[in-house]
């Protein structure tokens, strides 16, 4: 039996709180599908004087929020969250920028759109749905009487009826564990070979039957479930799991394992942070004294020792990071010896070399209390997962490449990261590729843009990367790489929705390949119930998940291939 003990906050503060929620104020993008411009002025994204003005015909009316809610259960929830909570890279609704704007503005942006940033117009839905969707957003910040709740989504097939999919590329109806993947830059098509999709995911309950695929030997179990938005995770040197919960602000911390497979205990650490994400125990070593958490906007620490399952005091603001944008995790990692630490930030646009992305896009180098910032590495459009090469010693990320330049461009990477390296965004990409919407800047550039080891399927979306250091997994898996694929929205059929392996053949290099290792999150063309993002070994070296779409942890162990014996 596990128990869930919730710590109240421990007094994190004012200042914290009110950091938090201008951060939110100015972090954040709007509606349905994707992330897009954040406002930057007074208006919300630049809408004329005559939307602000304008009136919603069904402001507060109960029937037109419960309508509106309907539209965006089926459409948006399952990028923006059901209740406006925002969903992995995308920011939430409920406490943003858009609920600053009049009700005009949004509806203006919301049929306006703002394709070049991916965000559709919406002009195509009947005028009363998009203002009964406008309604329902800004109830969201109320505190009023429950909704009625939309009829939840039950998966029912939807199966593809596109092409098989030209090799190397691939996408969910062949992704299966153990199938081997290799793409060079010699595969790349030329930008707008094909059209860019947009097909966001429908999220839908799990089906009572289905649980991940792993490969043969290896076993699937519920760890622990009823998070909200769990995201990446790290092992304590004493065993704990540290889970940030980003758009509740929440680190959380599981204890042990019952004979069940389950957390003895689940406990809030830290509460009131601002989008969390990465965390690393300083110093390196069996015995740290600080936790260090990534915020959005912010690197702050804890005081932490181990056994500890909550703060003991308020955090210690370290540095200030770039915000707002499309992307909002930032990763987090300390050199073996301690006297470096690393944070990934990446752009505030899809393709952009305006000054707002100063520092970002970037894997930023700083001493440990803060100071001594210098760009460890650039041109990296995303890299949201960060880790250390326990063989090499070569820090590698693994990264979300650009959109809207066809499904199989840009694809997504993981690769080690050269100091003073520079990895081609927004100018170039792998291969030494212009991005023709950059209108031929920089030529000077194209001969240093480095390829990465492992090239991934275009928009799987990859968060967390891990090198895998336990024993219970067979030998040929010490020191691989796995990597949460988070799964497309802008990509038909769609890919990802997977754990991918990288392996490294015991030598801690790639050769380029990589290959399915956990699938099943995917119901049809249209719907998932599940979508990865974090990955770590536990103690006892099996592999634990985090699943953001059914709010879940599931653990990998390996029981063994069974011999068939035939008789005689």
């Amino acid at each position: 039996m596990s128990y869930d003990i919730t710590v109240p906050d421990q007094g994190l503060g004012a200042a914290v709180l009110i950091s938090m929620i201008t951060a939110f104020l100015f972090s954040l993008s709007f509606l349905f599908l994707l992330p897009s411009l954040v406002a930057q002025n007074s208006s919300f994204h630049n809408a004329p004087a005559s939307a602000k003005t304008t009136p919603n015909p069904y402001a507060g009316q109960q029937d037109a929020i419960v309508a509106g809610q309907a539209i965006y259960q089926r459409t948006c929830g399952a990028c923006h969250g059901t209740s406006g909570e925002g969903v992995g890279n995308v920011p939430p609704l409920a406490n943003g920028s858009a609920q600053q704007a009049s009700d005009g503005e949004v509806f203006w942006y919301v049929t306006r759109g703002d394709p070049s940033n991916g965000m559709p117009s919406w002009a195509n839905l009947p005028e009363k749905e998009r203002w009964q969707v406008v309604s329902y957003i800004k109830s969201m910040s109320k505190a009023k009487a429950p909704l009625a709740s939309a009829e939840a989504a039950s998966p029912q097939s939807s199966p593809s009826n596109a092409l098989p999919p030209k090799p190397p590329f691939t996408d969910y109806r062949f992704e299966k564990p153990g199938a081997v993947h290799h793409i060079t830059v010699q595969d790349l098509p030329v930008p707008f070979a094909s059209d860019s999709a947009t097909a966001p995911p429908k999220l839908v309950p799990r089906p009572e039957s289905a649980t991940p695929i792993a490969p043969p030997g290896f076993e699937v179990e519920m760890f622990a479930s009823g998070f909200k938005n769990p995201r990446l995770m790290r092992r304590a040197p004493d065993g704990d799991i540290f889970l940030a919960e980003t758009s509740p602000g929440n680190i959380k911390l599981l204890r042990g394992m019952t004979k069940d497979g389950q957390p003895q205990l689940i406990s809030v650490f830290a509460s009131g942070l601002n989008i969390p994400f990465g965390m690393a125990f300083y110093p390196p070593g069996d015995d740290p004294q600080w936790l260090y958490v990534a915020n959005m906007d912010s690197v702050v620490r804890f005081p932490y020792h181990n056994g500890d399952i909550r703060a003991a005091s308020p955090p210690q603001h370290l540095l200030d990071l770039p915000s707002g944008g499309h992307h909002r995790s930032r990763d987090i990692q300390f050199s073996a010896d301690g006297k470096k630490m690393y944070i990934s930030v990446g752009s505030e646009q899809n393709v952009d070399d305006g000054p707002n992305e100063n520092n970002r896009a970037d894997i930023l180098e700083f001493n440990p209390d803060g100071s001594g910032l210098r760009v460890f590495a650039s041109g990296i459009r995303n890299p949201v997962g960060i880790a250390f090469n326990h063989t090499t010693g070569e820090l590698w990320c693994s990264t979300n490449e650009r959109d809207g330049l066809g499904d199989d461009l840009v694809p997504d990477y993981i690769t080690h990261v050269q100091d003073g390296g520079f990895y081609g965004w927004p100018w170039w990409y792998m291969g030494g590729h212009p991005d023709p919407r950059m209108d031929g800047k920089h030529p000077e550039l194209k001969d240093k843009v480095i390829s990465p080891d492992v090239i991934l399927q275009p928009h799987n979306a990859s968060l967390q990367m891990m090198f895998y250091d336990g024993k219970q997994f067979p030998a040929e898996y010490q020191g691989d790489i796995f990597a949460a694929e988070h799964g497309s929205w802008n990509r038909s059929p769609r890919a990802g929705y997977e754990v991918v392996r990288v392996p490294l053949h015991q030598t801690g290099h790639a050769t380029g390949e990589y290959e399915d290792f956990l699938t099943g999150f995917v119901v049809d063309q249209d719907s998932v119930w599940g979508r990865p993002v974090g990955v770590v070994t536990a103690s006892d070296g099996s592999l634990l998940v985090s699943d953001d779409g059914s709010g879940s942890i599931w653990r990998v162990s390996y029981k063994g291939i069974r011999q068939q014996h035939s008789s005689q």
